[in-house]
C-alpha cells in the first residue's frame, strides 16, 4: 500500500502525530509533505489551468512532486489542525491549486480507485467544518472513499494531551486503519460520484471549455468509457 500524507502545517502537533499513527498502522510505503515548507504558493487566479493546461500554472513545477505522489498513492491523507473553524491557510492554498482536477474539469482517472482520510484536531470546536473543507476536494477529485477523523484534544501541544485521551485516539485510529485496509484494492466508486460524473459528462458533450472538452474526448468519457471501468475490470 502506498500512502501520501499532506500535512497542513510544518510543526509536529496533535494532527501530525495522529496522521503518523494512522500511516504506521496501515504499514505502507509513505511519502509526506509539509505545508507551507514543501509548497506554500497562493493561487493567483490566472485561470490558465482551466482554460489552457495545468502546466501553465506558474507553480506547476513546484507542485508536481506532490501531484505525482498523490497519483501514485493508494491512500491520500490530508491532515490539518483547526484554524478559525477551517483548514490552515497553507492547506487551503494547496487545495486551491487543484480546481482544474475537479470532475467538472479534468479529473485524474486514478483518483476513482483511491481512498482518502481527512484528519483534524482542535483544542475545542471546528472539527466538522475543517474536515469538510478537505473532503470537498477529495469528493470532487473523484476519490472513491473518503474517511474523516477528528477529535478535540483540549490542548495545543501533543505532549500535554491527556494519556487517557491518547489511548482513546489510538483505538479509533486502529479501527480506521482496519477499515481502510479492508477496502484496499477493491474500493468501489459510489453512486453519488457516478451520478455527478454523468451530469458533468452531459456538460462536456455540449462543450463549454475547449481544454476540458478535448480531455474528456481523449479519455472516451463522452462515449462509453468511464474512469471506474478499468479498475473494475482489474478486480473482477
Amino acid at each position: 500500500m502506498k500512502i501520501t500524507i499532506i500535512h497542513g502545517q510544518s510543526h509536529r502537533g496533535s494532527t501530525f502525530h495522529i496522521a503518523e499513527m494512522l500511516a504506521e498502522k496501515l504499514n505502507g510505503e509513505v511519502k509526506e509533505f509539509f505545508l507551507p515548507e514543501d509548497f506554500g504558493e497562493f493561487c493567483i487566479g490566472c485561470t490558465a489551468c482551466f482554460a489552457i493546461s495545468e502546466t501553465k500554472c506558474p507553480h506547476f513545477e513546484k507542485l508536481s512532486p506532490i501531484t505525482e505522489a498523490m497519483d501514485e498513492a493508494d491512500v491520500i491523507i490530508l491532515a490539518s489542525p483547526v484554524y478559525v473553524y477551517h483548514v490552515t491557510g497553507a492547506m487551503k492554498a494547496f487545495l486551491d491549486h487543484y480546481g482544474w482536477r475537479w470532475i467538472v474539469h479534468r479529473p485524474e482517472e486514478r483518483m476513482f480507485s483511491k481512498q482518502a482520510v481527512c484528519i483534524c484536531t482542535a483544542a475545542g470546536a471546528g472539527i466538522k467544518s475543517t474536515n469538510r473543507d478537505m473532503a470537498h476536494s477529495t469528493f470532487f477529485w473523484g476519490i472513491a472513499k473518503t474517511w474523516r477523523y477528528g477529535t478535540a484534544v483540549m490542548e495545543t501541544s501533543w505532549e500535554r494531551v491527556d494519556a487517557g485521551k491518547k489511548r482513546a485516539i489510538e483505538r479509533k485510529v486502529e479501527t480506521l486503519a482496519r477499515k481502510v485496509t479492508k477496502r484496499h484494492g477493491h474500493v468501489k466508486t459510489p453512486f453519488k460520484t457516478r451520478i455527478f460524473f454523468l451530469v458533468m459528462r452531459q456538460m462536456q458533450k455540449r462543450g463549454w471549455n475547449e481544454a476540458d472538452v478535448n480531455y474528456w474526448k481523449e479519455k472516451g468519457w463522452t462515449e462509453k468509457c468511464r474512469p471506474w471501468h478499468e479498475k473494475e475490470r482489474k478486480h473482477s
